[in-house]
C-alpha cells in the first residue's frame, strides 16, 4: 500500500496541483492513499522547519510530500517538492498533467479562502468549549450562594457556554472554603468546568474574564469610621493590583455590597492601570428593585411592570430616586392598552405626599424590615441584580429600558469628571451607554451637585494613587464634614 502525505502552504499555487493529482491518483490507482496537511502561509517556514528538524530532512519550499512506510514504521521516505512528486508519479504510474497555471492560480485562491473558513469555524467552536474564568471575592457572601446557581446554568451566558469558577476570601479558613467548594460540585452543574477556591490574594484573579466583587467593609464595634475607611481603602488597592496583573484586558469588573460603593470602584480603577475605565461599575440595581417593589405595592402591580426608576448619586449613601421617567404598565384604570401600554408612575399615584415624605421613610426601612425577618441578609436581591446586569452586558438590555449603573463620569448632566456616579444607562454592543439625551431639571441638577461634592470628598480623603489613604493629614474641617456625612444616608425626591 502506498500511502503519500502532501503538505503545503493554503495560498500555494504548487500545493493545489498537488493535491489534485493526489485526489486524481488515490481515485483510479488502486492501493494508493493521500494524506493532506494544509498550514496558513504565516505558520508555514515554523512547521516546516520543525517537521524536518524532527525527521531530519532538508526542505524549505511548499509544498513537501513524503511516502509513509505504513507496514514498517519510521518516520516516512521525503520524496521532495512538487517538481519531484510529478516525477515520481510520472515515472511510476505514467501520469502527467498539463494544468495552465491560471487555473493553478484559482485553485490556490479557493484553497487559501476555504482554509481560512475552516480556522474561523474552529475559533468560533473552540471560543464556545472554552470555558469562561469568573472569578468572585467576598465568596463567602450570601449573595454570592445565590448567584452562582444563575452563573452556570446557561441563564446569563447561554446554554453553550462553559464557566470555571473561582471563590476567592480573604483570610477565610481554607477548611470552609474547601466545604463551600465540595457543595458546589455536588450540584452537577451542566455548565460548570471546575471550581477553585482561595484565601489569599496570591495569584487572585489568574486569567479573570469577569471578577464580582462582594466584599464589605462596616465598622464594627469599637472601630472608627477612619480606620475602618483606611482598612478597605488598603485592601481595595491590594486588589486592584493583583487584577491589574493577572486579569486578561477585557475583564469586566462589577461592584456590590452595602456600603461606600462609589469608592470601591473608584478604588479598583485608579489601581487596575491595564483595563478600561469602562469596564469597572457599580450596582444600584438591588436599591432599583427595592424602590420598585415598593411602588409596585402601591399600584398593585407586579414589581416587573415598573420600568425607568433611575437612581442617581452615591450608591447606599446620598441618592436620588427620580421617579420623573418612570412608567407603569398593566395598571388597572379607565384606560387600557396593549401589554407594553405604560403611562407615567407619578401620574397613577396621585399622592404627591407620599413621594415626597412616606416614600422616603419607607425606602430608608426596607432593607432593615427584610434582615430583621430573617436575622441574616439572604443576598436574593443583590445576586439577581448582579445577574441582570451580567446579562444585559453580553446580550444588550431590553429596547427601549433603562438601568441605574455606577459607572466613570465624563462631564454628562454637569456632574464632575473623573468620579464614580449612578446615572441612567442602557447596554447596547457589549458596552454601556449613558443616557445623555434625557432631559433633566435645574432642581435635579442642583441635587446631583450636592451628591457630587460628596463624593469628591470622600475621594480626597480616602484615596490618593500614590501615597494611599491619609486621612489624618486632612483639615478639620473636611473631617468633621466626612464624619457627618458617614452618619446619615440621604435619599432625594
Amino acid at each position: 500500500m502506498a500511502k503519500f502525505v502532501v503538505a503545503g502552504k493554503a495560498n500555494c499555487p504548487h500545493y493545489a496541483k498537488t493535491e489534485l493529482v493526489a485526489d486524481f491518483l488515490g481515485k483510479n490507482v488502486p492501493d494508493f492513499q493521500v494524506h493532506k496537511i494544509v498550514q496558513a502561509p504565516e505558520d508555514w517556514q515554523k512547521w516546516l522547519q520543525e517537521l524536518c528538524k524532527k525527521n531530519g530532512w532538508v526542505h524549505e519550499n511548499s509544498p513537501i510530500i513524503w511516502r509513509e512506510l505504513v507496514d514498517r514504521g519510521g518516520k516516512g521516505l521525503l520524496l521532495g517538492g512538487y517538481n519531484d512528486f510529478m516525477e515520481y508519479v510520472q515515472g511510476y504510474y505514467g501520469f502527467t498533467s498539463d494544468m495552465m497555471t491560471t487555473l493553478m492560480l484559482k485553485i490556490a485562491r479557493e484553497n487559501f479562502m476555504s482554509h481560512e473558513n475552516e480556522r474561523e469555524d474552529e475559533t468560533f467552536y473552540k471560543n464556545l468549549t472554552k470555558p469562561m474564568a469568573i472569578w468572585v471575592s467576598g465568596a463567602l457572601s450570601t449573595a454570592c450562594a445565590n448567584l452562582i446557581p444563575t452563573l452556570v446554568n446557561g441563564e446569563v451566558f447561554g446554554q453553550a457556554k462553559e464557566v470555571s469558577l473561582h471563590l476567592l476570601q480573604n483570610d477565610a479558613p481554607l477548611g470552609v472554603l474547601e466545604g463551600f467548594q465540595c457543595q458546589i460540585e455536588d450540584m452537577a452543574l451542566p455548565l460548570l468546568r471546575k471550581v477553585t477556591v482561595q484565601n489569599t490574594l496570591r495569584k487572585a484573579f489568574m486569567d479573570a474574564e469577569i471578577i464580582i466583587v462582594l466584599d464589605d467593609f462596616v465598622p464594627v464595634k469599637d472601630q472608627s469610621i477612619e480606620d475602618c475607611y483606611k482598612e478597605m481603602v488598603s485592601f481595595y488597592q491590594k486588589l486592584a493590583i493583583m487584577i491589574d496583573t493577572f486579569a486578561k484586558s477585557n475583564a469586566r469588573v462589577i461592584v456590590a455590597g452595602d456600603y461606600i460603593l462609589n469608592l470601591k470602584t473608584y478604588l479598583l480603577m485608579q489601581n487596575a492601570y491595564s483595563i478600561d475605565h469602562c469596564n469597572f461599575i457599580a450596582v444600584p440595581t438591588q436599591l432599583e428593585g427595592e424602590v420598585k417593589a415598593l411602588l409596585a405595592q402601591r399600584l398593585n402591580v407586579n414589581a416587573q411592570d415598573v420600568k425607568d426608576v433611575i437612581i442617581w448619586g452615591n450608591i447606599v449613601r446620598s441618592i436620588y430616586i427620580d421617579l420623573h421617567k418612570a412608567r407603569v404598565s398593566q395598571f388597572e384604570s379607565a384606560i387600557w392598552g396593549p401589554p407594553e401600554f405604560s403611562r407615567p408612575v407619578l401620574e397613577m399615584l396621585q399622592d404627591k405626599s407620599w413621594t415626597e415624605e412616606r416614600m422616603m421613610e419607607e425606602v430608608r426601612s426596607h432593607r432593615p424590615k427584610i434582615q430583621a425577618a430573617v436575622k441574616r441578609e439572604l443576598g436574593l436581591s443583590r445576586a439577581a441584580a448582579i445577574r441582570k446586569i451580567l446579562h444585559w452586558w453580553y446580550f444588550d438590555s431590553p429596547p427601549g429600558e433603562l438601568v441605574s449603573l455606577g459607572v466613570i463620569s465624563n462631564g454628562e448632566f454637569d456632574i464632575p469628571s473623573d468620579i464614580i456616579f449612578s446615572m441612567p444607562v442602557r447596554f447596547c454592543g457589549g458596552k454601556w451607554v449613558i443616557q445623555t439625551q434625557l432631559e433633566i431639571s435645574e432642581e435635579t441638577k442642583n441635587k446631583l451637585k450636592y451628591i457630587a461634592q460628596e463624593l469628591k470628598l470622600e475621594q480626597r480623603l480616602n484615596f490618593n494613587p500614590v501615597e494611599g489613604s491619609d486621612l489624618e493629614s486632612s483639615s478639620d474641617q473636611d473631617l468633621q464634614l466626612e464624619k457627618e456625612s458617614n452618619k446619615k444616608r440621604s435619599v432625594f425626591f
